[in-house]
């Protein structure tokens, strides 16, 4: 579309401040709390996408439905993370994963996965600290996103897609069927922001196979659904 581009990842925390610092001491991203109680994490590349945590009295309860994948360098640099992670106060969690896995699956304070990805992994080579949003959905899914955002599909094989930005950065990625069931509100929602006027891009978004609901609670710009029925964020400029 060229007309949207993807502006920060939102997620829901019971305790945004002592999450943020979790996220703010694993990545060196620096933190800073907004006057409407979110906090944001800005990153020091401008490939990243920052995080922006929103204040919830909601506690989590299953495996999200996206999460981030943190790169490493080295054997010893891969160590140092999950040691740092859990001094943050994270913690080693079972989402189903083989004993056999070479990436490490972590959650951070308030529960939310993360995996801290070997540095062999030729996929994510160079997309950074954070090298991957990393979603369940369809394909259909991660080509809609493709065309929102006019970047290119890296991975469409098997029912699973990726995209990356033309510039480079991390990946986002679309694991496949079988989805994961849906019990309440999502805690992590992408946020795109509007460079022309708002209306005429929820309307191409509609085109596309998004539907604008009437009404979402803690609405931040205009909340949209995906074709596979997540909730996202537009912005406008």
């Amino acid at each position: 579309m060229g007309d949207l581009w993807l502006s920060a990842i939102r997620y829901d925390a019971v305790d945004p401040r002592g999450t943020a610092a979790f996220w703010s001491g694993l990545l060196q991203w620096p933190a800073a709390e907004r006057p409407d109680g979110t906090v944001a994490l800005t990153p020091d590349d401008p490939r990243a996408l920052p995080l922006v945590l929103c204040p919830t009295d909601i506690a989590k309860t299953t495996q999200n439905r996206i999460h981030l994948d943190v790169t490493s360098r080295s054997p010893d640099h891969m160590d140092r993370l999950v040691r740092a992670a859990l001094d943050l106060g994270g913690a080693h969690v079972d989402v189903g994963q083989s004993p056999d896995e070479d990436h490490v699956v972590l959650a951070d304070p308030d529960g939310n996965e993360l995996c801290v990805i070997p540095p062999d992994n030729q996929f994510l080579a160079g997309t950074g600290v954070v090298g991957a949003v990393n979603c369940d959905g369809t394909a259909t899914l991660g080509r809609f996103w493709s065309a929102v955002l006019d970047w290119p599909l890296v991975w469409d094989q098997d029912e699973e897609t990726a995209i990356q930005s033309p510039g480079g950065g991390p990946k986002i990625t679309w694991s496949g069927p079988p989805l994961m069931p849906r019990t309440g509100r999502d805690r992590w929602r992408l946020e795109v922001t509007a460079a022309g006027p708002t209306e005429i891009a929820l309307a191409a978004l509609v085109t596309r196979g998004a539907t604008v609901p009437e009404q979402v609670e803690d609405a931040v710009g205009t909340t949209v659904l995906d074709p596979d029925g997540n909730e996202f964020h537009v912005l406008g400029t």
